[in-house]
């Protein structure tokens, strides 16, 4: 008897933990808790709704915003209108886009249809009304709806203590499309929010009225409780920060959401999830929705059923602390890293792109008469206002004098640079006008014989910094006495002078006709200020300087503190890019001018911003796969480490995925050295290095787009200069962080438009103490594994060349190198280890 009572009184208190009435079953504190993290619902009239989320944080307990625990269920008896049946409006109060923006028509209407604004289907809102408690790990929901029954297991996740994963089926009752939303475990009002994103897409800290500016731009967040598509979600995790430092975040399980490769054709564009920082009833709460209504997986019979995992994170830190563990602990990153190897050195790539540029047949490059003077200029054959196939661009001119000068190859002194140069003057406008300084248009079309715009006639202050600011003062690095450049330079200069606002900002751009501002509608939240570096530090005027800083300020302000940034293609109406991560190296140039410590940290908040730029998903493996049938493994295709030329809603991205030039990969190598942050060095490092299934391999330049995949430079050529930019950019960038500092080479300034990479070789640098100019030349060491990339630097003074060995895998690697005068060494590096061999130079 007294055994009996014993039991009766363990189960008793079992009881009360785990909500459970021995005698009926009735339910009245399901709960989930451990060290980090409590959760308890309460039964109410509507169900069991939540009634505390706390997260520890130090030695506290805070709660997360308030508590809720309301489901949703989306039904459709027939298939959702896929047209877009609203239209929005600036806000100047023009129709958005407009029609000359046909790149977005599709992509714009295909944002705004029913599914996508989240207001299509039956939207059934419920609080279970049962709930069962297995043990303190778990705690199964569920609820009988007119359409299909829902069930819901929770689980607090065994490895990740501020996890909870949430397993959800759906059974259906009737026929049709279904859509289960995860549960809203806490909405965030407003007045409590830090931070909001969805990673590829937006983040900010205020919501945006106007709907455009958000939904288009990231410019603030969005009003409307919109899904977003896994096409252009770099990290799988909206999230939302609170002002006590919490981010709560939902993150679908790997392999739920689409592969933009499945097997032998582009997938990109299928949708299986949707993504949100919001509930149904626009409530900010990051929302994940499975299937997508309307989309094949959610057409269900009765006796069908679904199911799908993802899991709530409850961090007790920033959102970049939440974007981490995304990355890593459930998306596997480093794993994805781990898997790539390279066939191809970037070393050699650089040296086969510089037989390709010299040869005008296979570099498209042309010579025409303007004016009295011979310019020089590759074909562009894309979209060009006005161009009949006769568009001609240069791009990176920091690339091309580096090139020329370390391999003085005469093919490049003669036959290039010089008629280059003449472009870059013809293009300037000099006559005393209100566009004095800038450049008349990016492009030359040969059977017109003017400069155009790329989209328009317009006029852009950052139009000036890049084509004229950035390249006259690359070409001034390795000519600073060339007085008609410097001459050049200040009309740029005082014409940014000319049109800096009382604030520090600059207008968007101009009409050519005129002169008035345009787009209104959007800020220039972009490094237009960096002009102003370019002039001070090859001019010295001190009003230069001080007008630099008064533009970073505004848009430090502006931008980085707001998560609001704009792109630089006006194909693509401007929607934010590569210039987000320019914007950080612009800063920490700034910062190397002022030592103000704002601007450092401007810069590493920039270049955590653009990490959202870059893919994580999917998990890269093994997975046989065909494309375009050739065969090939799943991680040589892998969107995993790539960049955006520009994501959101209606940017390339979305169609064509992202793309290879890799002009962040030095700067994020920079910001690890500065921060210690793993990730910014694994995404340079993936980015960087075993893309060879994307590099033509008759002419070693990569495909710029991910979905052309190894058709190389197609309709753009001069896209070649870039890559020769960017990848020596960031092999100097691992040099000096590797070496600790002992491989050195100053930097120059960034290249025009496509991101932060800058140039080098317009002065000697340091390899172990020594001075030493840069050379490029193929012949003079060879190595037998293309995982080892390397520089070579001839001594100032003395007969010494320098072989800065590096090895670009995660894993250690044995190789033989063959130096010209027949000296030869076989050694084995460590995973990205570098060793740098001294040569006498008299015998070469």
């Amino acid at each position: 008897m007294k055994n009996k009572t014993l039991i009766a009184v363990y189960l008793l208190t079992l009881s009360a933990f785990v909500g459970i009435r021995p005698a009926t079953g009735q339910t009245i504190t399901p709960q989930l808790a451990n060290d980090r993290i409590r959760l308890i619902w309460t039964k109410t009239p509507r169900g069991f709704e939540e009634k505390q989320i706390q997260v520890r944080k130090g030695d506290r307990w805070q709660t997360l915003g308030t508590p809720s625990g309301e489901n949703t269920l989306l039904y459709a008896a027939d298939k959702p209108n896929p047209k877009s049946d609203t239209t929005f409006k600036t806000i100047t109060g023009e129709d958005f886009p407009s029609s000359k923006y046909h790149y977005q028509q599709v992509q714009w209407a295909e944002s705004t249809s029913p599914v996508s604004l989240n207001k299509a289907g039956q939207a059934i809102h419920f609080f279970p009304q049962k709930a069962e408690q297995s043990g303190k790990n778990k705690v199964v929901f569920s609820q009988e709806t007119e359409v299909a029954t829902i069930v819901s297991e929770w689980m607090l996740d065994p490895k990740f203590s501020s996890d909870i994963i949430v397993r959800q089926t759906i059974k259906p009752k009737k026929d049709g499309y279904f859509s289960l939303a995860s549960p809203t475990i806490a909405t965030i009002s407003e007045q409590n929010l830090t931070w909001a994103t969805v990673p590829g897409y937006f983040q900010g800290n205020k919501i945006q009225p106007n709907f455009a500016l958000a939904y288009a731009y990231g410019h603030g967040i969005p009003s409307l409780p919109v899904l977003y598509r896994e096409r252009c979600a770099s990290t799988l995790s909206p999230m939302i920060t609170t002002k006590n430092g919490i981010t709560l975040s939902v993150i679908p399980e790997p392999g739920l959401a689409r592969d933009p490769w499945a097997n032998d054709k582009i997938t990109q564009t299928d949708w299986n999830i949707g993504l949100s920082h919001m509930n149904r009833k626009a409530q900010l709460s990051p929302t994940l929705y499975y299937p997508v209504l309307g989309e094949p997986k959610s057409a269900l019979k009765v006796g069908e059923t679904i199911s799908y995992s993802f899991r709530y994170s409850l961090t007790d830190g920033d959102w970049f602390k939440a974007l981490n563990h995304a990355v890593y602990d459930v998306y596997r990153f480093n794993e994805s890293l781990a898997l790539r190897q390279s066939k191809q050195s970037l070393t050699d790539r650089i040296a086969k792109m510089h037989h390709y540029l010299t040869d005008p047949k296979t570099s498209l490059w042309n010579i025409e008469d303007f004016e009295g003077k011979k310019i020089g200029a590759q074909s562009y054959l894309g979209g060009v206002v006005g161009s009949n196939k006769d568009a001609m661009k240069n791009s990176d001119y920091g690339a091309m004098w580096m090139l020329a000068t370390a391999t003085k190859d005469t093919a490049l002194t003669k036959n290039v640079l010089p008629y280059a140069e003449n472009f870059k003057l013809a293009q300037q406008e000099t006559g005393n006008s209100f566009f004095k300084g800038a450049p008349e248009g990016q492009y030359y079309l040969a059977k017109s014989k003017k400069f155009v715009e790329e989209w328009g006639e317009v006029v852009e202050p950052i139009g000036l910094t890049y084509y004229t600011m950035l390249d006259i003062g690359n070409m001034l690095l390795f000519e600073p006495e060339n007085a008609e450049l410097k001459e050049r330079l200040r009309f740029g200069a005082d014409r940014l002078l000319t049109w800096q606002k009382s604030d520090g900002r600059w207008a968007v751009a101009y009409d050519r006709h005129s002169e008035q501002e345009i787009f209104k509608d959007i800020q220039d939240v972009r490094p237009t200020f960096y002009g102003l570096i370019v002039a001070y530090r090859i001019l010295k005027e001190p009003k230069y300087l001080a007008a630099a800083r008064k533009g970073a300020d505004w848009l430090i302000k502006n931008a980085v503190e707001t998560g609001s940034f704009l792109g630089v293609c006006g194909d693509a109406r401007y929607a934010p890019d590569f210039a987000t991560g320019q914007s950080a190296q612009a800063f920490l140039d700034l910062f190397d001018l002022t030592s103000d410590a704002r601007y450092k940290d401007a810069a590493i908040t920039a270049a955590k911003i653009y990490t959202t730029s870059i893919y994580t998903h999917p998990i890269a493996s093994h997975q046989a796969k065909t494309v375009n049938g050739t065969p090939r493994e799943d991680w040589e295709i892998s969107q995993a480490g790539l960049s955006f030329e520009h994501g959101g809603i209606f940017g390339s991205a979305t169609r064509l995925g992202p793309i290879q030039l890799c002009s962040h990969a030095g700067l994020f190598i920079r910001m690890y050295g500065l921060t210690k942050e793993p990730i910014f060095a694994d995404m340079a490092r993936s980015g960087a290095i075993g893309r060879d299934a994307f590099v033509d391999s008759k002419t070693s330049v990569a495909s710029y787009y991910w979905q052309a995949m190894n058709r190389g430079s197609g309709p753009y050529p001069h896209h070649a200069w870039w890559q020769i930019g960017w990848l020596t950019d960031y092999l100097m960038a691992e040099a000096e962080l590797r070496s600790g500092g002992k491989v050195t080479f100053p930097r120059g300034f960034v290249t025009p438009k496509v991101g932060p990479h800058q140039t080098y070789g317009f002065a000697p640098g340091t390899i172990n103490g020594e001075k030493a100019t840069l050379l490029i030349d193929e012949n003079l060491a060879k190595i037998d594994n293309p995982s080892i990339d390397y520089l070579v630097a001839k001594a100032v003074t003395g007969e010494k060349l320098f072989v800065v060995l590096m090895n670009n895998r995660a894993q250690s690697s044995d190789f033989h190198l063959a130096i010209r005068n027949g000296k030869s060494i076989s050694k084995q590096l460590p995973a990205f280890g570098i060793e740098v061999i001294t040569v006498e130079s008299k015998d070469l």
